[in-house]
């Protein structure tokens, strides 16, 4: 493509961001899709899983999108309420799967490092340095902390 279509189409490169960051796959998957009551690492796995097929078509526009969030506030700012999304859909599955029988503030801080440990892999998923078993490393590490904690009554 000739670089004067893109200047045509976007004056300046923050319009080229702002459409690309509308080209993001939908990440939002409602809990009852991948929930196996009473099955927290189960659950989150196939969370993870879904996640995954999401990213296998854009994984390219998320590195490019990964960098350029740094020097500009809307991508950085974009990027974050995903974040937040990731967040609020693992703490979503997390509760379905345990049936209310988890601490909040145990679901809250599982959610957050689970969310930082898949929105990491897939920042660099190009790169495919990530050793095979680690995702379910850290799948388990969370579901077994978990259930090891009884809920405060």
């Amino acid at each position: 493509m000739p670089k004067g279509l893109v200047h045509y189409y976007f004056r300046r490169k923050s319009d080229l961001l702002g459409a690309l960051i509308k080209r993001l796959p939908d990440e939002q998957i409602e809990p009852e899709l991948v929930v196996v009551p009473g099955d927290i690492a189960e659950s989150l796995r196939r969370l993870v899983r879904e996640l995954d097929a999401r990213l296998a078509c854009s994984r390219m526009l998320s590195h490019l999108l990964w960098r350029e969030a740094d020097t500009h506030r809307a991508v950085r700012d974009a990027l974050h309420e995903r974040f937040q999304q990731l967040v609020r859909q693992v703490r979503a599955v997390i509760l379905a799967a345990g049936e209310g029988g988890i601490a909040v503030a145990d679901v809250d801080s599982a959610a957050g490092l689970l969310a930082l440990a898949v929105s990491y892999r897939h920042s660099v998923a190009r790169h495919g340095d990530e050793p095979p078993d680690l995702m379910e490393r850290e799948l388990n590490f969370i579901a077994d902390a978990l259930m090891a904690r009884p809920a405060p009554s």
